[in-house]
This record gives C-alpha cells, sequence and structure tokens, in this order.
C-alpha cells in the first residue's frame, strides 16, 4: 500500500489491485463500456483514482457502490485487497434485494407447475400419434 499523501495510480490497476476484476484488460474494457462511474461521472482508464471517490461498479445484473479507503497499484492477497475499498450499506441491501428477485425467478421457471413432466410430454406425444 501507498502512503495517502502520495497516492496515486489509475483507476484501471486500482480495480485490479482490489480484486474487483481478474485482469487489468477485463477493467479497461468495464470502463471503455461505461460500468465503472467515478463520482456519478464515466471515467477512463488512466483516471487518477483517490482515497474517498464514490465508485459504482455494474458487473452483470448487481451493482456495487464502493468508496476508496486505500490506494495500491500492487495486486496482494485478498484480505489485503478488501481493506483498500468499502461497500455502502444501501449498495449491500440493494445487492441482496436484487439476489432474491433473480432467485425467485429461477425458482418459477425450473418449478412452474404448468410445464408438463417426461411421463406428460411422452403421454401428449403419443396422443397425437394416435390421431393421426
Amino acid at each position: 500500500m501507498v502512503k495517502q499523501d502520495e497516492a496515486k495510480t489509475r483507476l484501471d490497476k486500482w480495480l485490479w489491485a482490489a480484486r474487483i476484476f481478474k485482469t487489468r484488460q477485463i477493467a479497461v474494457r468495464a470502463i471503455n463500456r461505461g460500468h465503472i462511474k467515478v463520482n456519478g461521472n464515466r471515467a477512463k482508464p488512466a483516471h487518477v483514482a483517490r482515497t474517498g471517490d464514490i465508485l459504482s461498479i455494474r458487473k452483470g445484473p448487481y451493482t456495487y457502490t464502493l468508496v476508496i479507503e486505500c490506494i495500491s497499484d500492487r495486486r496482494g492477497p485478498a484480505a489485503v485487497a478488501q481493506a483498500l475499498y468499502s461497500e455502502t450499506e444501501d449498495s449491500i441491501r440493494e445487492r441482496d434485494k436484487m439476489a432474491l428477485i433473480l432467485s425467485t425467478r429461477a425458482a418459477q421457471i425450473l418449478y412452474d407447475p404448468k410445464k408438463p413432466g417426461n411421463r406428460e410430454q411422452r403421454q401428449a406425444r403419443t396422443r397425437k400419434r394416435e390421431q393421426w
């Protein structure tokens, strides 16, 4: 970790060091596509990350709101990476709500009582053949 006075690193490098993205290339792609916002504005990969910046990160259906606590340009262990940022309470609540919505939708699709099972499908095929 770098001292707060000298803290200066690229946004894509910080996202990689904080283990938000697996590679810097993936981080750059997400920034260029507009999935990352710094303090509410679109950013570029070379944007200088500073402590106190608020990042809005969209990954799939989830949106994370992170506050940069510390700056680092080296990728270290996960415990160190988690100390680089903190997630807001609203962000955690919204993600939990989205996870619940997605899980209930999946359950509805997988266990639809109207959808025929294998036995009903087989019986319907034999009825159809008999009608010919």
